[in-house]
């Protein structure tokens, strides 16, 4: 399992609006069961562009691959950080994570 520092630079680079491809999981030190555990295909939704998938710059219509959402949320738990709180109130993608690594810095 990663330790604490491992944990914190993963979380690092998670920002709460990408999809990490398997391949870029494994090269950053994802833990294969979670990988195996939130791996989805995931369809754009070209209404809004927040909710549009891009790869190297083009839309795509699928993509398969695991958000850096679940990865912040699978981090906190591992690092026991209540995110009822978060989960519950906060919409933003984004602004969850940032409210994971603010959660986190405060313990």
């Amino acid at each position: 399992m990663l330790s604490e520092i491992d944990c914190l630079a993963l979380l690092e680079k998670c920002r709460g609006d990408e999809i990490w491809s398997i391949e870029f999981c494994q090269s950053v030190g994802v833990p294969n069961e979670w990988v195996a555990e939130l791996a989805d295909r995931y369809e754009s939704g070209f209404d809004q562009d927040r909710n549009t998938i891009y790869v190297d710059g083009e839309m795509t219509n699928q993509y398969e691959g695991v958000r850096d959402l679940d990865i912040a949320y699978k981090i906190a738990q591992l690092l026991n950080v209540d995110t009822s709180r978060i989960e519950g109130i906060i919409l933003d993608r984004c602004r969850q994570v940032r409210a994971i690594k603010d959660a986190i810095d405060e313990d």
